[in-house]
């Protein structure tokens, strides 16, 4: 006797009755790019369907978003202006100081996670201040500045922050400084392990954020590491990191699963240009079923563990979602 799985694959309702993943609105947060100035939104060509948009159409596009049960927000700031050290995101009036107070004037509801670095305000594309000598990034002088910037987000009232610089002890840095200035109930999302992938290519062209020599090898994590991948997590979590991240999510859903298995905290996977790229292209030619795939994708970040998907599908997805 053999057992007859196919029973409970008849029809739409009984597989929905025993589905065991399930997406929904909840799941999704978006990135948004505001940069300075007053300008059209500008498509870009590497991320079909994603913009740098300044801070009205930031605005607009937050309620549009509303409209279709997406309720967070990924926000990342291009400066008009940079320098050696960013000075442009230390200051109490930055750009996304400014994008925050906009949006939370217009939508209260908007739940804003900032995205904290330096690589887009740099004008060496780096993610901290560089060692004169060595010309790699100084890791302690950048946890300086770095807890300076996520206080200017938390007044200007940002719901989360999520340092992505790959700073070892950053976690800890931040924490203690917001618990000091009276944001002890503010969230940090850690980007705790975040590979030096190839598949963030077209970020870089919608942030305007690629390193003008070298790359990020000495700070974001080699690919190859599993065993450094969980231990790199569970590090963010001890010193008060409150949600878990890995980035890049396709490539590294075995990572996901991963960090799963070793904590109770919530993990978010990063949804990536790159992985957004391929899949817009291949739709855009008719190679799959773009819709299909893209749902399955999606599906197989949250099935791998992840409670917070950071994805450019998540209005296409919410519009799914909502039609269905």
């Amino acid at each position: 006797m053999f057992k007859r799985f196919r029973r409970l694959r008849a029809n739409e309702t009984i597989r929905s009755l025993v589905r065991e993943t399930v997406l929904t609105a909840d799941d999704f947060m978006y990135p948004l790019f505001v940069k300075e100035g007053n300008f059209e939104k500008k498509e870009i060509a590497s991320m079909p369907g994603v913009f740098q948009m300044d801070i009205d159409d930031i605005v607009k596009e937050c309620g549009t978003m509303l409209e279709i049960g997406l309720k967070s927000v990924l926000l990342f700031g291009i400066p008009d202006t940079k320098d050696s050290v960013g000075s442009e995101c230390l200051c109490d009036n930055s750009l996304i100081v400014r994008t925050i107070k906009a949006i939370k004037k217009e939508y209260p509801q908007m739940y804003i996670a900032t995205d904290l670095c330096f690589c887009e305000y740099t004008d060496h594309g780096h993610c901290g201040i560089l060692n004169p000598k060595t010309q790699s990034v100084d890791n302690d002088a950048t946890l300086e500045i770095s807890a300076q910037q996520a206080i200017n987000h938390a007044k200007a009232g940002a719901d989360m922050i999520a340092p992505s610089g790959m700073m070892d002890g950053i976690i800890g840095v931040l924490r203690n400084a917001l618990d000091e200035n009276g944001f002890e109930n503010l969230p940090i999302m850690s980007y705790s392990t975040k590979f030096a992938s190839a598949f963030y290519g077209p970020f870089r062209d919608v942030a305007e954020s690629a390193p003008s020599f070298g790359d990020r090898r000495t700070y974001q994590m080699d690919v190859a590491n599993r065993l450094e991948a969980i231990e790199e997590s569970l590090e963010d979590e001890k010193q008060g990191a409150d949600i878990l991240m890995v980035k890049p999510a396709l490539s590294f859903l075995d990572i996901i699963r991963d960090i799963r298995n070793n904590t109770n905290l919530p993990l978010a996977a990063y949804n990536v240009s790159g992985e957004y790229a391929m899949l817009k292209l291949a739709g855009i030619h008719g190679l799959v079923d773009y819709e299909r795939v893209m749902m399955e994708k999606l599906l197989s970040m949250k099935r791998a563990g992840a409670n917070i998907i950071i994805t450019y599908h998540a209005k296409e997805a919410c519009e799914i979602l909502k039609n269905q």
